[in-house]
Parts: structure tokens; sequence; C-alpha cells
């Protein structure tokens, strides 16, 4: 076999890091934003932003990595994913492993000039999101876990603002992992028979014929628990309106599952970059404003 390009090398990277469907980053961008914009009172340093944005870059980039190398032998039973860099063997695994520290070390030098509580946090996140891909082996529900993995930039965002982590923010973090059931869910309703061929564990097939119930009921508690945290923080109407528009994209995102067609889930899923989107703008207008 040839030796790759610099070009052809790179073009794989962007394929194993996902940095070529941005979707991923999105759903882990948006939550981080909610507690950033809500720690710094609405008006967060710039600097911190851009760390906490790029850091979501790179520990989604790493966890893309971890992924594929823990499914590395399912993929090969998948036709979606028997062409993904490690599992057709144009990536080795140990390059991969490679890459992905690399990202998370990156991600780790991003948040050294900020405080101790925050370097703290970091060690959990870490492990949340090294952790997560293995987790479809055993845990019912891995998508709450991946919540937690998604939502951990939430009370690193306080720590590094407020030197602290207050119930606020664990409230944020637990809305977030209400909606990565409810979207993670969704996915898992396009992978279902796949995952019943390979013994793998999925929300949708542990909720099984009435998971578009279930989904809809986590995108309630997600709702809910933000109008709790709007009001526990003294949020103004505005907030309340982003809130009502994320309740129209879900009331969407059911008009899509509720026929369990594949593609429909799978756009559904995708759609949620909406769902957060709103969120975050309802938080920033309503300090704005």
């Amino acid at each position: 076999m040839r030796e790759m390009t610099p070009v052809e090398r790179l073009s794989l990277y962007l394929q194993l890091t996902r940095l070529n469907r941005p979707i991923g980053i999105l759903l882990l961008l948006w939550p981080t934003l909610w507690g950033v914009w809500i720690a710094g009172n609405g008006h967060p340093a710039w600097p911190i932003v851009l760390i906490f944005m790029l850091g979501t870059v790179f520990m989604r980039s790493a966890g893309c990595v971890i992924n594929d190398y823990a499914d590395r032998d399912f993929d090969r039973h998948v036709k979606r994913t028997q062409e993904r860099p490690i599992t057709s063997g144009r990536i080795a695994p140990r390059e991969a492993l490679v890459l992905a520290a690399a990202l998370a070390l990156l991600a780790f030098v991003l948040i050294l000039p900020l405080n101790n509580l925050t370097l703290l946090l970091s060690v959990p996140a870490v492990l949340l999101a090294a952790s997560y891909p293995f987790t479809k082996r055993f845990l019912a529900i891995p998508q709450a876990y991946l919540g937690i993995a998604f939502g951990f930039g939430i009370p690193m965002a306080f720590a590094a603002q407020q030197g602290s982590v207050p119930l606020v923010a664990w409230l944020l973090l637990l809305a977030n992992v209400c909606w990565a059931i409810a979207y993670d869910t969704e996915y898992a309703m396009v992978d279902r028979d796949d995952d019943i061929h390979l013994g793998i564990h999925s929300s949708a097939l542990f909720f099984g014929k009435y998971e578009v119930a279930a989904i809809m009921v986590c995108y309630g508690m997600t709702l809910l628990i933000l109008a709790v945290a709007g009001k526990t923080l003294g949020m103004g109407w505005i907030y309340y309106v982003g809130l009502a528009a994320a309740v129209g994209i879900a009331g969407y995102h059911y008009s899509l599952i509720r026929t369990r067609q594949r593609t429909a889930c799978f756009q559904a899923f995708r759609h949620n970059a909406w769902f957060g989107m709103v969120i975050f703008l309802g938080i920033l207008l309503d300090y704005r404003l």
C-alpha cells in the first residue's frame, strides 16, 4: 500500500474527528454557552468565551476519536460505519489514541490560565468524555451518561467565572442530560436494528415502543428544569420566549419521529442544533435587553 500524502491523512483526521460534521460540536457548544453566559451574568469576558468555545471543539473531536477506537470492531458489521478511518484500516488504532491524547492536551492547555477549581473539574470532564463510548456495553441508557459528558462545560464555566459551582449550574447540567436523552434517542432510533444485532445498549431499545413518548417527556423535562433555573436566576420574559421557541421546535421533532422512519429520525436529531440555539439566544437577549 502506498504511503498517504499529508493532504490525504488530514482528510482522514477530519473524518475521524467529525470536524466535517459539526452537529456534534453544536450540541456540545450550546449548553456550554448557556453556562458561560449565565455564570458571567450576561457579560462573560471574551477570553473565557474563546477558551470554552475552542475547548468544546477539541474535546468533542477527541471524544469522536475515542468513540471510533472503542467501536472499531462493532463498526465492521454496520454498512454505514465500515469505511470509518480506523475500521477500514487507514488509521492505526495507536495513531488514533495519540491524536485523541493530543486534542485533549490542547484542551487542557487552554484552561491553564484559569483557577484551580476549573482545573480540578477538567479531570472528571476528560474521564467522562473518554469513558462514554464504552458505556454502550453495559448501561441501559448510555445517552444519560452522554448528557453529563456533553454538559460538564457548564459547571466548569461557573467555576472559571465565579470560583464556585452553585445549584443553578447543576440544574442546567440536569437539563442538558434530559435534552441529550431526547436527541440521542432520536439518533438511536436510526441504528436500532444494528444495535440489536450487535448487542449494544441504547435508550431507543430501553424505551421500546414508548420511545417517542419518552423523547417528548425528556424535552418537556429539559424545558421545565430550564424554567426553574430561569426563575431562580430572576430571568426576564425574553428568556421564556426562547424556551417557548424551543417548545415549538420540540413539537416539530415529534412530527418527524412519530413515523419512526430512519431518515426522519436522523433529521430530527440534526435539527436539535436549533433547539439549543434558541435557548441560548433567549439567554443572550434577556441579559442584553
